[in-house]
């Protein structure tokens, strides 16, 4: 349920949004009036924030947890666009439209959102358009993100999505010495990512396992020879 703001949450609230991309070195009196419009809203895990085509109340900010935006094609399919966690912003597209939001919105943990109110934003923006300017730089890198996590899921099988994703987080991927990759949040979220769900991502990280190419412990993917991965990579791809 959404909560009026406390003086102790308003503090949290302006924390929080000070985090964001969008408002990072935004002024003080600015970010009092972003302040000013932002709700919060927690969320139980699977519970949904929004339904594609519901009317835009506004965009939000994630404050902690992890919301899975995504779409369900014509076969029941669900196609994650992208998995946003703490300071990251979402739906802000929907404020220049009239025809809603154009995905559904689910947490995939328990979480805890903001909300910044569409037509007091709106104004906002009239006053500053710098501040349209922040906006439309922020959709820009969430365009570039979901390009790039589109060209992932179109590799064929899981196996080689977990290889791509684990190769372009080190930082040399021929590179013969070890890495370590700490997760950014649970593998349930990382399956989300991958476009499928932890019980074959659990799978697939064995077969990994019983090849020698990681070793998992905890939230850590320990890489021995990012070379041995990339070159399994290669293979998969046809390369």
């Amino acid at each position: 349920m959404r909560e009026s703001l406390s003086d102790l949450r308003r503090v949290g609230v302006a924390s929080a949004l000070r985090g964001c991309q969008l408002f990072t070195g935004l002024p003080p009196a600015d970010l009092d009036a972003v302040t000013d419009l932002a709700t919060t809203r927690l969320l139980r895990r699977g519970e949904y924030l929004f339904h594609e085509g519901d009317p835009s109340a506004g965009f939000y900010i994630v404050q902690k947890g992890a919301v899975n935006v995504h779409r369900v094609n014509t076969s029941g399919k669900e196609q994650v666009i992208h998995v946003f966690r703490p300071g990251e912003s979402f739906a802000e597209a929907s404020l220049a439209t009239g025809q809603g939001y154009p995905a559904d919105a689910r947490a995939i943990e328990d979480s805890q959102v903001i909300l910044v109110q569409r037509e007091g934003f709106l104004g906002l923006l009239r006053r500053h358009p710098e501040l349209a300017l922040r906006m439309l730089a922020s959709m820009s890198v969430h365009l570039r993100v979901i390009i790039g996590q589109l060209e992932d899921l179109t590799l064929k099988d899981v196996e080689t999505r977990l290889a791509n994703w684990l190769a372009k987080r080190c930082p040399d991927p021929e590179s013969t010495r070890p890495h370590a990759i700490e997760l950014p949040t649970s593998k349930r979220v990382l399956a989300a990512e991958l476009g499928t769900v932890s019980e074959t991502l659990s799978r697939t990280l064995a077969r990994l396992r019983e090849q020698g190419l990681l070793s998992v412990k905890g939230r850590v993917i320990h890489v021995p020879n990012p070379a041995a991965l990339a070159a399994i990579l290669r293979r998969n791809l046809g390369g």
